[in-house]
């Protein structure tokens, strides 16, 4: 629970997390005491350049790879940008060059139907501009089958993007599959002369509790974020596998690397560091404890409701922090209001798209009806939540939904 809340019981971790206490204490110095420019050339700039390789060392480290392979952003959805409009743009400037006809040569891309925002928004501008784009479907666990990702391959396709874990089913992808697969299809693609397909994943939700070395994955590009790991919000990253064609989104002085322009936000990329440190480090301790709190909350409220509750995606191979949950004849909305006065936060999803009266993407996907996405919430937990804080969000979830039927 975030301090200072009063007694309130945050049950919204897929949305953001507080920052962690030793987050803040390694980001309180680059505030103000540490507060050089890491372009300058004078030693308050070279103390700052030095604390943003430090931390991109440190990352490097967790994700075992090169220390200029970890490009920081100002966001998550910036790092799904840059990883798809980026490629793009350099593959078709490139293969545009190589040919004397500019625009001929757009490739293809493959992506599904669950993927956030970030991802299924430049996907559709780069559609209206002509590129390819096919989008997998899931299966009401919100699964895509890989024989169907292999069925959409063609000898045009450049890149593939699929969310490692969804922000709001919880559904983990089989990502390091996909990887085995495409190492096999590339090795044969280049017997034939045809273009390597790059391999991206959001793993923004999956860095707390899954495997994400880049290299175990066999991933080209992999995406995450600073405040869904009890780190600074305003902070991103992403891994760029060395030789990966990538033109920068952003223009300008030519920091990260040249694809990423901006002065470096110091603090932020020190607290980023040292969340990915925290998450790495205690993920099987988090991973147990949240995974027994998930079960026992859903547990009590199938026990406890005289109506049939249901959950949507899976309940078992999916991330033990997210609960998507419908209550059928209740409309969430009313739910979310009622539990929120009532001291329980709680979420209908994505909370990037939350003010948005459409329904839920990724809800329609696995086959509700818009009055079933009406009916669902999602609750997420965090490394913070406490048993008491679960026997009591019950006591209250269930009390409201009996008034509300």
């Amino acid at each position: 629970m975030p301090a200072g809340e009063n007694n309130k019981i945050y049950l919204d971790y897929a949305a953001t997390t507080p920052v962690d206490k030793e987050v803040l204490k390694a980001m309180m110095p680059y505030f103000s005491e540490k507060f050089g420019n890491a372009s300058s050339v004078h030693s308050f700039g070279q103390e700052a350049i030095a604390a943003v390789d430090q931390a991109r060392e440190k990352i490097a480290k967790y994700f075992n790879c090169n220390f200029a392979e970890i490009i920081f952003t100002g966001s998550a959805t910036e790092s799904n940008n840059l990883a798809i409009r980026g490629f793009v743009q350099k593959y078709n400037y490139t293969t545009s060059k190589r040919s004397s006809t500019s625009g001929t040569n757009r490739g293809h891309i493959i992506s599904t139907k669950i993927e956030h925002e970030s991802v299924l928004e430049p996907l559709k501008e780069l559609e209206k501009a002509g590129q390819e784009v096919t989008y997998l479907p899931v299966d009401k666990e919100g699964l895509i089958k890989i024989s169907n990702l292999e069925k959409a391959i063609k000898d045009t396709t450049i890149l593939i993007s699929i969310i490692y874990a969804n922000n709001e089913i919880g559904t983990i992808q089989p990502i390091k599959e996909i990887g085995k697969l495409l190492e096999k299809i590339n090795k044969k693609r280049k017997e034939n002369n045809l273009a390597r397909i790059y391999f991206h994943t959001d793993a923004v939700q999956a860095l707390n509790y899954l495997e994400c070395r880049p290299d175990w994955l066999k991933v080209d590009l992999l995406t995450f974020s600073g405040h869904k790991i009890y780190g600074p919000k305003g902070i991103g990253g992403l891994y760029v596998r060395k030789n990966t064609p990538l033109s920068p989104i952003i223009s300008g002085g030519g920091q990260e690397f040249g694809l990423r322009s901006g002065t470096e936000n110091i603090s932020s990329i020190i607290g980023l560091a040292k969340a990915v440190e925290l998450a790495l480090e205690n993920k099987e301790k988090n991973y147990k404890k949240i995974f027994d709190l998930r079960n026992q909350l859903l547990k009590d409220i199938i026990k406890d409701n005289k109506i049939a509750v249901k959950i949507n995606g899976l309940c078992n191979d999916c991330l033990p922090n997210i609960l998507n949950i419908r209550f059928p004849g209740i409309n969430n909305e009313t739910l979310i209001i009622a539990l929120d006065q009532a001291g329980v936060a709680i979420s209908a999803g994505s909370a990037c798209s939350s003010r948005a009266s459409a329904a839920s993407h990724v809800l329609t996907a696995i086959g509700l009806t818009p009055k079933q996405v009406k009916e669902s919430i999602r609750i997420s937990i965090g490394k913070n939540t406490t048993k008491q804080e679960i026997k009591k969000a019950i006591r209250i979830i269930n009390k409201y939904e009996k008034l509300l039927i």
